[in-house]
């Protein structure tokens, strides 16, 4: 055997043989020390312009946009993504998107989809993160609408974290110091009084003020492309209500931020250096869920759906269900004695001190209600005809709301849903000429 004519050839299975067992071994052991120590990869899956990708999901258009940059963001819990988009492939076939999507081992050893933090993904990809702008509900996401936020640190990241709410909504110069780019990654619902579209006016203004470019991630609005509501008067501008356009908008937020820049809504007439990294594979008409709530008190896609339709209900002495389960789901107070459906808030998450606190309610649960494709005024009308008192019904906050007094005027004389509607008509016709230049999708 030694002077075998086959002998090289053995030594050199021989060897590639244990070679190739040890390898095995190597990588086995890998994998069980991976168990322990890290919980997650990344397989790689192929779509033919099929999978939904938000802004921040097409790492591909932004990630080189802040390499060797200090970088401020504007987030909170809604800025997640599931997936990173790879190199796109022209084959003859059209474009390939290759996509990383991210799993974490389960306690069976199998994989379960997860997602990260817009955050922790950049820091992850060596993006210089230096600081974290919080909107209303603050970063974490668990904050009452209107409560106060006070600045701090974030415990995951020991990033600092500034408050863009209460006296501070717009980033002040020397808290942007130091920051070459801004990037702004928030959920909208579609909604005029929806304050993050409000945090992304004082966002862009401060971006212009202090010659910092700003990248918006885009993403879908869950409302699609409805457009509906009066179109709010300049008398009656506030924080849930910053520019003339009707209480659906029916843009995405990164539509919406183009739309500020284009019609020079920002002080001054003042515009910002604005890139809009769009969803990819999203049409306006689809539907889309949510994969987390957008804030406290919008759990689902039912109560988002119905958000801006209840929303007028926070000008009256009626409550919309926080502090329960079913928030912007239902309705009712103690003066609607007559109506079927009761509950009781009390303090929740979101609700400190709920409207109407331990105090039986009578109203309506619409929580099994059929999707509305537009701005429902029924319940409001239900509510106002059979509320006890009907001068206490609205208080100052409903024109806010509303956008305009004419509304209220409208339903204590006894108009119809369709007659109000109707009073829209010319506004929103202008509404979508000016809107129209700035869609996306």
């Amino acid at each position: 055997m030694k002077n075998s004519k086959f002998n090289p050839m053995c030594n050199w299975v021989l060897k590639n043989t244990v070679l190739f067992l040890v390898l095995l071994m190597v990588s086995c052991g890998g994998m069980q020390s991976n168990s322990q120590t890290s919980s997650t990869t990344s397989p790689t899956i192929e779509q033919s312009n099929e999978l939904l990708l938000t802004g921040a999901e097409n790492t591909k258009a932004y990630l080189s946009l802040l390499k060797g940059k200090k970088v401020g963001i504007i987030t909170n819990p809604s800025g997640i993504l599931f997936a990173s988009n790879a190199e796109n492939d022209t084959l003859s076939n059209g474009k390939i998107i290759t996509v990383h999507q991210f799993y974490q081992r389960d306690e069976t050893g199998g994989f379960q989809k997860y997602s990260k933090s817009i955050v922790d993904f950049l820091l992850e990809s060596n993006i210089n993160v230096q600081k974290i702008f919080a909107p209303e509900h603050g970063f974490r996401g668990t904050a009452d609408a209107g409560e106060h936020i006070v600045d701090g640190k974030d415990t995951k990241t020991g990033l600092p974290i500034i408050s863009l709410y209460g006296n501070n909504k717009k980033p002040k110069p020397e808290q942007l110091a130091g920051i070459d780019i801004m990037v702004f990654d928030l959920q909208d619902v579609g909604a005029r009084f929806y304050t993050y579209i409000s945090s992304l006016h004082y966002i862009m203004e401060a971006c212009a003020e202090n010659h910092i470019p700003l990248l918006v991630l885009d993403r879908p609005n869950p409302n699609g492309g409805i457009v509906d509501g009066p179109v709010l008067e300049k008398e009656n501008t506030s924080f849930v209500g910053m520019h003339t356009i009707p209480v659906l908008h029916g843009m995405t937020i990164g539509e919406y931020a183009q739309m500020i820049n284009g019609e020079k809504w920002l002080k001054d007439g003042k515009q910002c250096e604005l890139t809009v990294i769009p969803c990819l594979n999203y049409k306006r008409d689809m539907e889309y869920s949510l994969p987390v709530r957008p804030s406290p008190n919008l759990p689902n896609d039912q109560s988002i759906n119905l958000y801006a339709s209840l929303c007028f209900f926070e000008g009256t002495n009626v409550s919309v269900g926080r502090g329960t389960d079913l928030q912007f789901q239902i309705y009712g107070s103690p003066f609607l004695k007559n109506m079927p459906f009761r509950f009781t808030p009390q303090p929740n998450l979101g609700a400190k001190e709920p409207m109407h606190k331990g105090q039986l309610c009578y109203g309506e649960d619409l929580s099994m209600v059929k999707k509305v494709s537009r701005l429902e005024l029924k319940w409001l009308l239900k509510a106002y005809a059979n509320t006890e008192d009907k001068t206490k019904f609205f208080n100052d906050f409903f024109t806010k709301l509303a956008g305009t007094k004419i509304l209220r005027q409208q339903i204590e004389a006894g108009l119809t849903e369709e007659a109000i509607r109707a009073s829209w008509k010319k506004g929103l016709e202008a509404f979508k000429k000016i809107r129209q230049p700035y869609l996306l999708y």
